[in-house]
């Protein structure tokens, strides 16, 4: 099992730039692929990135290739989100995750078998 606390949400102004953190605690954290999804107000959970539980291989939704980039630690049990040139329209919630049973991850929900709490971010135009 794991437990997983994002971190490094806020406010900031589009164009702008947000890291965030996702801490995961508990065994074995490497054998999880992981995953960035987020929530906006009103709408469905949606996928914003995937990691490979070596990190050796990543993907993206469209909406964010190129602005955004996952990265993990292994060593360090964490998971990164860089998002870079942020729109008003990347507000949302969002939540890391971990899958059990992809070595490289999925884009679906229900693939994942842990989720944090969230962090919100909110970008202003």
């Amino acid at each position: 099992q794991v437990q997983l606390v994002e971190s490094g949400g806020g406010l900031v102004q589009a164009g702008g730039s947000l890291r965030l953190s996702c801490a995961a605690s508990g065994r074995a954290f490497s054998t999880y692929a992981m995953g960035w999804f987020r929530q906006a107000p009103g709408k469905e959970r949606e996928f914003v990135a995937r990691i490979s539980r070596s990190g050796g291989s990543t993907s993206y939704a469209d909406y964010v290739k190129g602005r955004f980039t996952i990265s993990r630690d292994n060593a360090k049990n964490m998971v990164y989100l860089i998002m870079n040139n942020l729109k008003p329209e990347d507000t949302a919630v969002y939540y890391c995750a971990a899958a059990a049973r992809f070595i490289i991850g999925s884009t679906r929900l229900d693939d994942y078998d842990y989720w944090g709490q969230g962090t919100q971010v909110t970008v202003s135009s």
